[in-house]
């Protein structure tokens, strides 16, 4: 089940939210190469990090997975988010640059499928930057903050599913070394917690970014499929029932 909306929203606007924010911002800072004109869309919760990204591109969209719900971002500016299904985004083949994916492979149904409808909007050469839960840290074991929730994954498990469906695992880097403590104390060692984190002990990460490119040299077979979403209105219109008098005449 994805972490609520308002619960990510409200994460991120806490001092452990920022603080995680600027972590994983330099984690993808460090591999994160600046195209010109590239077309970005972020798939999960990327709101924080697109506004750091997005200044150099064409376009950028934020799509947020159903079950998790949206927000209009950017704020005060024509609305790019779409509500959507994983699985069946709403965008054309070879039509993306780079897609970003936080608070979301760790949600998906089916993580092979997701990624497959990936490769197929990626152009050729595009890159997937993903951002998960370390199976090995203590950020996955704690559900106070939004990587506590889903399944988190080892770098090698990374690794096999991005072979699996076509990606060639690239740059990697680490996030979130200092605890997901409230307390203000302990947050103030952040720094030293995350300096000693990345040089003695990287694989008890929070966090595991890594960067995939889309292979082309060994294509997905195509097969048509019928939705297996059903979609059903919130509000359905419905008729107001009439009544005969029984009186006539």
């Amino acid at each position: 089940m994805h972490t609520d909306i308002v619960d990510l929203r409200e994460f991120y606007h806490s001092p452990l939210g920022a603080l995680a924010e600027r972590s994983i911002t330099l984690a993808l800072s460090s591999l994160w190469a600046r195209l010109p004109d590239e077309r970005l869309v972020g798939i999960g919760y990327t709101v924080p990090y697109l506004e750091r990204f997005k200044a150099d591109t064409e376009r950028t969209f934020a799509f947020m997975p159903a079950g998790q719900g949206a927000v209009n971002w950017p704020v005060g500016e024509l609305s790019a988010t779409a509500l959507v299904f994983d699985e069946e985004l709403p965008l054309p083949d070879a039509s993306v640059d780079r897609i970003l994916m936080v608070h979301s492979l760790e949600f998906a149904e089916n993580p092979r499928e997701t990624l497959k409808e990936l490769w197929r909007v990626l152009a050729p050469g595009g890159r997937l930057v993903l951002v998960v839960p370390n199976r090995r840290g203590v950020w996955a074991r704690m559900e106070h903050t939004p990587f506590g929730s889903g399944r988190p994954y080892s770098r090698g498990q990374l690794t096999s599913l991005l072979r699996e469906t076509n990606f060639t695992p690239a740059a990697s880097a680490e996030a979130l070394f200092f605890p997901p403590s409230r307390i203000r104390t302990v947050l103030r060692f952040r720094n030293v917690f995350e300096r000693m984190g990345r040089r003695f002990w990287p694989v008890f990460s929070g966090v595991i970014v890594v960067e995939a490119q889309k292979r082309l040299y060994q294509g997905l077979p195509v097969a048509a499929r019928a939705s297996r979403r059903v979609f059903v209105p919130v509000l359905a219109p419905r008729g107001v029932p009439t009544t005969r008098s029984s009186n006539q005449g």
